[in-house]
Formats: structure tokens, C-alpha cells, sequence
């Protein structure tokens, strides 16, 4: 028996595999689950003629949305859009034939055609799967969290962090993700500088079409600290509709200076740096927003050293 998509408390379930159950379950009118192998499924949910699509983990919904809701699926159903959600159970980087067949499938159906705006969204593993598959809907947008551009040892020999990911093969069709994104309209790449081999990923995907955003220090992965800023939506949604720019990020960025887990790691950062004058700033705002015994003491040692200084 289906149901309507708000009638479905994907919280019940106890695991991945009831959660894929339970949204299959979903009433066709609002949404159809398709099966990709063992490892992936894309949900499509029919609205409006724009298009979100957006690449996610079951364990990141699970975990970090409050009625387990796909991600996309949430922002798209806000705004009365299409949402086609890539849901992967495993970390094998959206790469499974499957996957693959699937959007080849769609290209040959022109699906994507039948919208006036596409925008693809992913972060980290399925950053890369957002850029990678966003060629098969050109003049699309595409905006990417820490993406990884290839896991190719050839091309990255300096990323050491997935070993078990090199097994997959990156060289063939979808391959290369920053060459994929030739066809899109433009691209935004989120990155935090402070992240070495984020930083680097971030460097091959430089085109001319292609933004480049950069965070620096957010404390945690990108995606993850967008997310507690209160911020990740408004990124996806002011980019869906056209308006995303350098300027608009960086004045998204500023809500870290009201997040006390940014301004605690700020403290460590600039007493460990020796800056007495800047410790005292970020420990004042650490303090006023979340009261801490580590800060009290980074406070009480910088204006020591200040004191010091001024004898």
C-alpha cells in the first residue's frame, strides 16, 4: 500500500534498508524510488520545471536531518520543485555501473530537457558524483562542497585518505570531474583552505566557468559546519535560483561568528599562534555566546601576556 510522502515517518526505521523500504512506500503521485544495484537508488519527485539533484548518503540523512528526508528532496519540496535524490548506501563514490546506465538512461530519454532549470548539488564523495554526472544535463548549475576531482592515482597520488576508493575506476565515462563540468552553465566549488587536499581538489577544477569559494578554518568538514551555521540551505536555494555569487557566500560566512564551536576553534587557533590581541577578541565572542573553562583560561593567559608586553 503507497502513501503520500508526509504520511511516511522515515524516523521509524531501523535501518538502511527499512528506510529504502518505508520511502518505497511513497505514493507514485508523489514520488517513485528506483532500485540502482545494491548500493545506490534515486528517488524522483515530480513539482515545478525546476530540477534539484542532489547526491547524498542515507547515514548523512539519517543522521543529520530531523525527518530523515532527503536533503534535496526537503529544499525542492519547499519551493514546489522537482527533485531527483541519488542515494548511495556505501562510499564507492557514486561509480557502480548502475549508477552510471541510469543517467546514460536519461540522456537518451532527454528528462533533463524537459526542465528550464537543473542544478546539481553534492559534498565530498558526492561532490564529485555532482560534478561528474552533471554533463548529462548541459546549462545546468552545479554547486560542489569539498568535492574530490578524481581518486585516480595517477592524477592524485597525494590523496591517501579513501585507499579502499582507488579500486574504483575513474578513468572511463563520468570519469574525470572537472572536465565533466563543460557543459554546465557555471559551477561553484566550496572549499575550506585549511584543508590541504581539499585545497588541492579544489585547484583542479579552476576553468573559466567555474567559481571557486573559498572558507578557510571552519573547524569541520565544510558541509557539516554550513549545516550548523544554519546557512547549507540558503547556499542551495540562492544558487537553484541564479543569484549565487563570491559576495553573497562570504556574507553567508559571517553567521560563523555566532557559532561558539567556530569561535572556540578560533581561540585555540590564534593562542597557539601567539596573537594575545586577536585570543582576547575571539574569546570575548566565545564566551558571551557558550561559557567555557578552556577559554576562560586562554583569555585570562593572553591578557597576561598582553599585560606583560605593556610594562
Amino acid at each position: 500500500m503507497t502513501q503520500s510522502a508526509d504520511m511516511i515517518d522515515l524516523t521509524l526505521a531501523r535501518s538502511d534498508a527499512e528506510w529504502l523500504e518505508r520511502l518505497n512506500r511513497v505514493d507514485d503521485r508523489c514520488g517513485a524510488l528506483t532500485p540502482l544495484g545494491a548500493h545506490h537508488a534515486a528517488f524522483f519527485a515530480d513539482g515545478d520545471n525546476t530540477l534539484l539533484v542532489s547526491f547524498e548518503t542515507i547515514e548523512t540523512i539519517r543522521t543529520f536531518e530531523p525527518d530523515q528526508k532527503p536533503l534535496g528532496l526537503r529544499i525542492a519540496e519547499r519551493h514546489g520543485w522537482s527533485s531527483l535524490a541519488l542515494l548511495a548506501r556505501d562510499q564507492r563514490w557514486f561509480r557502480d555501473d548502475d549508477v552510471l546506465d541510469f543517467f546514460d538512461a536519461q540522456i537518451d530519454a532527454g528528462f533533463f530537457d524537459s526542465f528550464d532549470r537543473v542544478m546539481f548539488y553534492g559534498a565530498g564523495m558526492a561532490g564529485y558524483a555532482a560534478c561528474a554526472l552533471s554533463i548529462s544535463a548541459p546549462g545546468a548549475t552545479v554547486l560542489a562542497i569539498s568535492p574530490q576531482a578524481t581518486l585516480a592515482p595517477e592524477i592524485t597520488p597525494w590523496e591517501h585518505r579513501f585507499p579502499q576508493a582507488r579500486r574504483f575506476d575513474f578513468s572511463t565515462r563520468f570519469g574525470f570531474a572537472p572536465a565533466m563540468l563543460d557543459g554546465s552553465r557555471n559551477a561553484f566549488i566550496v572549499y575550506d583552505a585549511a584543508r590541504r587536499n581539499d585545497a588541492m581538489h579544489a585547484t583542479l577544477f579552476r576553468r573559466p566557468f567555474v567559481t571557486l569559494l573559498r572558507a578557510a578554518h571552519l573547524g569541520s568538514p565544510t558541509e557539516d559546519a554550513l549545516r550548523r551555521f544554519g546557512v547549507l540551505d540558503t547556499l542551495i536555494e540562492t544558487a537553484a535560483r541564479g543569484r549565487l555569487t563570491p559576495a553573497r557566500f562570504h556574507d553567508m560566512l559571517r553567521k560563523r561568528r555566532t557559532d561558539p564551536t567556530y569561535l572556540s576553534k578560533l581561540v585555540k587557533r590564534t593562542a597557539q599562534a601567539e596573537h594575545p590581541a586577536l585570543t582576547i577578541i575571539a574569546a570575548r565572542h566565545a564566551l558571551a555566546l557558550h561559557d567555557s573553562r578552556r577559554t576562560r583560561k586562554q583569555l585570562a593567559r593572553a591578557q597576561k601576556t598582553l599585560a606583560r608586553a605593556a610594562r
